[in-house]
């Protein structure tokens, strides 16, 4: 899609007929602003959505000093974007240019139009998705600003939890911008305080954790003290696909996410091979996609909430969170799904985001354009991996631990890798040593085979080598396999924790009520398709376990 047609997706103008409906309709309401008038706010939650009778309203940034000039709204056309279903702060202002009348309509009655009415809901969600792209792409907008380092941790640390929420931000760095210090003087902070993160004058945070950031941003909403139908854990493919449907069919549904909804699948910028996208779709687009869908039907989600511990009461899952608070639930999907096993090499640990990354993305590959870098790793991770870094960089060494590339990786990808001009496959070789003064510089390479060891300059390295469940919250009621995955179906049909005088459904874990999908199962198969086929199948277990109850 061109920037032309982006801009004219982002911004379409309701025919005569659907602005008169709209004018008829209980949802809405008649209400006259002023020139200079503020009809939404960035920074507040829990805004209206408005439809341009007459007049004009124009949506500033309001981080700039003067403030600058997103976009202007006339007759015909709506406000908002993506925030704007989710429950979260707006990221802009909007500000009537003289007298102005507009139809309001609050969150909630909003929803229910987009649900009640297919055409206009298509043209208003297609609007919303194509806006926060703008605000991310187009560089019209400057959003929260970062102040740090890029050979800091947590600097980066905070830049990826903002990427993988789709966080629209300006990135200051302490070690090229010329402009930093004088900012960091005007905010009277210091190296040692970055990173720093501020949105004019309405957010400033030092070092914030991932929960003090979701908070200030509104990506961290308060928990409600009632029973859910359907609480799921993990906002992957498996957990965003029984959002979706538990939502759709009137359960009522929470998503607690440890950090940002799209899983290990968020982090890929090519996915190829699943069903409906032949081009293909990067994870970040295919994970922003679902959550919206999710939040569109009344799906509740939160990130950076951590869920520590599972307990049982009176048949309940009761789900204990970081801070203290607890979450009750008549059924529970587990969709944690896995992480990336760590990379085992002398010195590793220090140089993790500073050189070291588990992800391959524009985030990481901005700190290595045209250098020499290394992907470790034989899967399709590691593939799409290698072959993104292509475009980005002088050279990729692909290195694998055997000698057979197309052992563990699709072979459409295998093909694509070796016919890359820039990428080296490294056979029978592993990483053991990585060297480097405040951030990585060199690494060392030993061939098991010939016991030969070799040394190459680089700023950085990508791990794909295998994953760990994310199991270790789950009590004994809940059996896993000998790697740590969660067991289903007939496997847990014998165990001593269940209690219920039928067999276990296909996803239903050790204790009734209980399932699991996606990676994290035992014996899933590590696709995207197939974590979204599970979780939209848990669903109807789900509805089959309300009934019984």
């Amino acid at each position: 899609m061109t920037d032309q047609e982006l801009r004219t997706t982002a911004f379409p103008t309701l025919d005569p007929a659907q602005l008169a409906a709209l004018g008829r309709c209980p949802l809405t309401a008649l209400k006259r602003y002023l020139d200079g008038e503020k009809l939404f706010e960035a920074g507040k939650c829990d805004q209206k959505f408005f439809v341009v009778k007459s007049g004009q309203v124009v949506v500033v940034d309001d981080t700039e000093e003067p403030p600058k000039q997103v976009a202007a709204i006339g007759t015909g056309q709506f406000s908002g974007e993506v925030s704007q279903l989710a429950g979260s702060p707006s990221l802009v202002t909007g500000l009537a240019r003289g007298e102005c009348e507009v139809y309001e309509v609050s969150q909630e009655s909003l929803r229910q139009l987009l649900n009640h009415d297919q055409a206009l809901s298509d043209l208003i969600l297609q609007a919303f998705l194509a806006r926060r792209h703008l605000l991310r792409e187009s560089g019209e907008f400057a959003g929260p600003r970062v102040i740090g380092s890029r050979y800091s941790q947590q600097t980066f640390r905070v830049r990826d939890f903002l990427t993988r929420n789709g966080v629209p931000y300006t990135w200051l760095d302490l070690d090229i911008d010329s402009d930093v210090s004088q900012l960091m003087r005007q905010f009277g902070v210091t190296e040692s305080d970055t990173p720093v993160v501020s949105r004019g004058h309405n957010l400033f945070l030092r070092n914030p954790s991932n929960r003090e950031l979701a908070q200030a941003l509104g990506l961290y909403r308060p928990l409600a003290q009632e029973v859910y139908d359907l609480v799921i854990v993990g906002a992957g493919p498996a957990g965003l696909a029984a959002a979706v449907y538990g939502a759709s069919e009137g359960l009522r549904t929470l998503v607690l996410e440890r950090t940002a909804p799209g899983g290990q699948a968020g982090r890929s910028m090519r996915i190829e091979n699943y069903l409906g996208f032949p081009t293909g779709i990067t994870g970040g687009d295919l994970a922003e996609r679902a959550a919206f869908q999710a939040n569109k039907f009344g799906a509740s989600l939160t990130v950076a909430t951590q869920v520590t511990r599972l307990t049982f009461d009176e048949g309940r899952s009761v789900l204990q969170i970081e801070g203290g608070k607890t979450v009750a639930a008549k059924c529970l999907l587990i969709a944690t799904g896995a992480d990336y096993r760590l990379l085992v090499a002398e010195n590793c640990e220090q140089f993790e985001g500073r050189g070291v990354y588990y992800a391959a993305t524009p985030l990481e590959a901005q700190m290595c354009q045209g250098s020499d870098v290394v992907v470790v790793g034989g899967g399709n991770s590691a593939g799409q991996a290698a072959v993104f870094l292509a475009r980005q960089v002088r050279r990729v060494y692909l290195v694998i631990r055997h000698d057979n590339l197309y052992k563990d990786m699709s072979s459409y990808l295998a093909r694509r890798v070796e016919f890359a001009r820039n990428i080296e496959i490294v056979r029978d070789t592993v990483l053991r040593r990585m060297t480097g003064d405040g951030h990585l510089s060199a690494v060392e390479f030993n061939n098991k085979k010939t016991g030969e060891t070799w040394s190459l300059r680089t700023p950085a390295v990508f791990s794909f080598i295998g994953a760990v469940p994310r199991t270790e919250w789950l009590p004994a009621e809940i059996e896993k396999d000998p790697k740590g995955f969660v067991s289903t179906g007939t496997f847990v049909g014998q165990s001593p924790h269940w209690n219920a005088k039928r067999h276990p459904y296909f996803l239903e874990t050790s204790r009734p009520g209980v399932f699991a999908a996606g990676d994290v199962r035992s014996g899933s198969v590590k696709r995207v398709a197939s974590a979204v086929g599970e979780g939209s199948m848990a669903v109807q277990f789900v509805h089959a376990c309300l009934r019984e109850t």
